[in-house]
């Protein structure tokens, strides 16, 4: 990633640096998952599309540990794996949104509040920022070469009320606290990298 682009990582040391810890990521782009990988200060495990897992890609996102899921439905087999990479005190990356837009997370699913309250294991907020505000001039799918992205983490918090419930409504609960503390991170980072809305 610092070979293509210039990430500017800010917060990094917010990531306990030990156990299970769950990075909820913005998602506007396709390079936000790889720039995270690239920058994270400890190894993330990803739920992938599985219609990514195509060709050499597929042996390749397996390799370096990446989960497939098929989002058509629930996929018992890619959360029994996300489950066991945080049983096993490991970083699991979400895009609670569930798929790419705005990288606003207004829309978020309730996946990121079932591994977060099943687990206990703490979220930290992860804003990718500048990955859509320019076009590159020799791929225009991708930002310019070099230019510069922006990683911000933030505070890890508890997505729980510390009840250990795990209700339908504890669950919108925790969803509803998990939108409040991700929008509030977006808005801080925006702030602070200088980077508009």
């Amino acid at each position: 990633m610092n070979g293509l682009w210039s990430p500017r990582v800010l917060g990094a040391w917010r990531v306990p640096s030990a156990g299970p810890v769950i990075l909820a990521v913005n998602h506007s782009h396709a390079i936000d998952g790889p720039i995270l990988m690239g920058t994270a200060p400890r190894p993330v495990h990803f739920l992938i599309k599985k219609e990514a897992f195509v060709g050499p890609l597929g042996p390749f996102l397996r390799g370096i540990g990446q989960l497939e899921v098929d989002r058509s439905g629930t996929d018992r087999t890619a959360v029994t794996g996300a489950l066991g990479i945080l049983e096993r005190g490991g970083v699991l990356g979400i895009f609670p949104e569930g798929t790419r837009g705005e990288g606003d997370f207004s829309a978020l699913r309730a996946g990121l509040a079932y591994f977060a309250v099943r687990s206990g294991a703490p979220v930290v907020p992860v804003a990718v920022l500048g990955s859509t505000e320019r076009r590159g001039r020799l791929i225009t799918a991708l930002p310019p070469l070099r230019g510069r992205v922006d990683v911000v983490f933030g505070d890890a918090f508890e997505a729980g009320d510390g009840s250990g419930r795990r209700t339908r409504t504890a669950l919108d609960e925790a969803t509803v606290r998990i939108q409040d503390r991700l929008t509030a991170h977006l808005e801080n980072a925006r702030r602070l990298t200088g980077r508009a809305g």
